[in-house]
């Protein structure tokens, strides 16, 4: 079993995929080629938003959105510690502090009632993060940044395609970004990544920086970087993006599932998804005691499972020198010990989530003794 099954989808669409990428070759445009420009029309239609800017990687969309806003060494940008590294790395990369809030125990997201506490004079933006598949609460927290004038950038590299309120993911506020790794719920079959936006001039700055701050050519008014989605990329994202609607309608089928099948089933909580969301389950994850025993057993029967951000950033060697310790942010730190996600896919049968839930079941008997 595939813990994140892309076989099934390739084999649905490769013939598709293939005259794509013949086309590319064809007119040999590798680099910024008309795919491009027909992608990101196509994403930003999507999530109806004005503009997208399609990027290298999901942690380059969210670098190029804080060189977007000027982000100076010393600012500190608002984050949370439960999230993969990119999210609190693009701002030190920047000299900028990143400032942890913790998540919910609910959702895993940005716990907004204590956001505005974190906020100084110092803050310059909120970076919230859509955990595994849902939004943030992003009406609570662009109220709270609203009433301190400042911006907030949606980490979306997981709930692309989500919901909050009727909104999609990467049109809550002025910038959006999210990734195309390929085990993502829209990936290609390499690095890539886009930013969204409402704001025409920020969409301009964007497009500069991400070649090297070139307005035309060798024209650099700004420093930026070499951050460039492939055209083949762009051609195979395009042909992904015509099934992905009815692929977030299929995993939250499966998420569904998954609730129905465990709920009551002792040792564990499964995923809450908030009421004014949807998710589009880019994890299905689980809390359990005794995480490592359990998996563990669930590989001897063949099913693969995962448990992601095990040390929260706070507590990473990389954000040493912020001085923080264990127990200064008690819900990432609990979630970090006990999350453990389980195969997950727009394809994964009804038969296959038996067989989970089977070995998932055996497997908490036997570490619960």
């Amino acid at each position: 079993m595939e813990f994140i099954d892309l076989k099934t989808q390739q084999a649905r669409i490769r013939d598709k995929i293939e005259s794509r990428i013949t086309t590319v070759l064809d007119h040999g445009r590798y680099i910024m080629g008309p795919e491009i420009p027909e992608l990101e029309e196509k994403l930003a239609e999507y999530a109806g938003t004005a503009h997208c800017i399609t990027c290298a990687s999901g942690t380059d969309a969210l670098l190029l959105a804080l060189m977007a806003l000027d982000i100076q060494p010393g600012d500190e940008v608002v984050t949370v510690p439960y999230t993969w590294i990119s999210t609190a790395e693009v701002i030190s990369m920047l000299k900028a502090v990143p400032v942890f809030v913790d998540i919910q125990p609910e959702t895993f997201n940005m716990d907004p009632d204590q956001l505005e506490s974190a906020i100084t004079p110092r803050t310059r933006a909120i970076m919230p993060v859509g955990i595994y598949g849902q939004c943030a609460d992003m009406t609570r927290i662009n109220t709270i940044a609203a009433r301190h004038s400042l911006p907030v950038i949606e980490d979306a590299a997981q709930c692309f395609g989500a919901t909050h309120r009727g909104v999609k993911a990467c049109n809550q506020s002025i910038f959006g970004c999210t990734s195309f790794f390929p085990s993502k719920p829209l990936g290609c079959y390499g690095d890539g990544g886009a930013i969204f936006t409402p704001d025409q001039k920020l969409a301009d700055k964007l497009r500069q920086i991400r070649v090297h701050g070139q307005k035309i050519k060798h024209d650099h008014p700004l420093l930026g970087i070499n951050s460039r989605l492939d055209t083949i990329q762009a051609a195979i994202l395009l042909e992904k993006l015509a099934i992905f609607p009815k692929e977030c309608e299929d995993r939250a089928r499966v998420g569904k599932r998954y609730d129905d099948m465990l709920k009551g089933l002792p040792g564990l909580e499964i995923p809450i998804i908030a009421q004014d969301n949807t998710s589009v389950y880019a994890q299905y994850t689980i809390c359990v005691q005794n995480r490592d025993k359990l998996s563990q057993k669930m590989k001897a029967q063949k099913i693969p499972t995962v448990a992601y951000y095990t040390t929260p950033l706070h507590l990473q060697g990389a954000f040493g020198g912020l001085g923080h310790h264990p127990g200064d942010f008690p819900v990432s730190e609990q979630v970090a010990a006990r999350c453990l996600s389980l195969p997950m896919s727009a394809y994964l049968t009804p038969s296959d989530q038996k067989r989970i839930f089977t070995a998932l079941k055996q497997a908490i008997s036997e570490s619960h003794p």
